[in-house]
């Protein structure tokens, strides 16, 4: 699995930070972010759910 955030789209809801904290954050403007090393995922099942949460579409995942 591999997430992409636009940063172009993303509004700083944190809906996915909220969502999937061992995944994603928020940057010091508010925008999100993945943590660090977390770009796979890190086998978080909450992964998808937080994709489904943001209210622009700003994140998308590849692979399984």
């Amino acid at each position: 699995m591999h997430i992409d955030i636009d940063h172009g789209v993303c509004i700083g809801a944190g809906q996915c930070a909220l969502t999937a904290p061992e995944v994603f954050a928020q940057d010091d403007d508010g925008f999100s972010t993945l943590l660090p090393g977390r770009e796979d995922g890190h086998g978080s099942p909450l992964v998808r759910e937080a994709v489904r949460a943001c209210p622009v579409a700003a994140i998308a995942v590849r692979g399984s």
